[in-house]
């Protein structure tokens, strides 16, 4: 009788160390993903972070986790897109002190089409200017590509192969989206006061592509392509 309870003891006190174990592992995986995020200037892959965890561990379980460790903090962890990045929580954000060297203000031709872009994308530089109604400038579409907001996607296949656009993660980042399917609606931008009171019946707001992936009409762009959009200087180095 002894030595069934002496054997219960021992049950209970090894699982009890398995459990601290696995608890002290936890904790441990948790750190390693709050230091990789809290390192890095720019928001991290949950991929990035499954490579340098622990074998066994969930990554996206983890940042979930110190997700909601951090939603009452003044620095919220925040997801963008598949990524993971601190920020100050918003409602303390006019706290925060601006550089007054501050990256101008777009122009509202920017604006409009930074948004044509968002809500539209994969789009041809035709096709913003068809919803435009007026031609872009390529000084417009540039200032968006060095904000870091607009990226070449690929290329349509239809005649003369136009360029596709779409934004960026820097973009998701920079406007505090986690996703596309975050933007406004048609309601949201009324409520705003972005929309006119004179709205056509058949008005309504598009929904963007939710993935990076390649549509059924596109290629992917080559180093030729990149050559020809002046981005990579014959033979493959990077203009200055």
């Amino acid at each position: 009788m002894i030595g069934a309870q002496d054997e219960d003891f021992e049950g209970e006190d090894g699982e009890g160390e398995d459990a601290s174990r696995n608890l002290q592992a936890e904790i441990e995986a948790e750190r390693i993903a709050e230091a990789l995020v809290f390192a890095s200037a720019q928001p991290v892959s949950e991929g990035f972070i499954t490579e340098r965890l622990p074998k066994g561990f969930n990554a996206r379980e983890i940042m979930l986790r110190l997700k909601d460790h951090y939603a009452p903090r003044g620095v919220n962890l925040v997801q963008v897109d598949d990524a993971w990045a601190f920020r100050t929580a918003a409602d303390l954000s006019f706290f925060i002190r601006r550089d007054e060297n501050e990256v101008r203000k777009l122009s509202r031709a920017a604006l409009e089409v930074l948004a044509i872009i968002a809500y539209h994308q994969p789009v041809t530089r035709a096709e913003i200017e068809d919803i435009r109604g007026v031609q872009t400038s390529r000084g417009t579409l540039d200032v968006l590509m060095e904000a870091g907001w607009v990226r070449f996607r690929g290329r349509r296949r239809t005649p003369g192969r136009p360029v596709t656009l779409g934004t960026t993660r820097d973009f998701l980042d920079h406007f505090g989206l986690e996703e596309l399917r975050d933007l406004p609606g048609l309601e949201e931008l009324k409520g705003a006061g972005l929309l006119s009171g004179r709205i056509p019946a058949n008005f309504n707001i598009p929904s963007p592509l939710m993935n990076d992936e390649l549509t059924e009409d596109e290629d992917p762009i080559t180093q030729l392509d990149l050559e020809e959009l002046g981005l990579l200087a014959p033979g493959g180095a990077s203009e200055e």
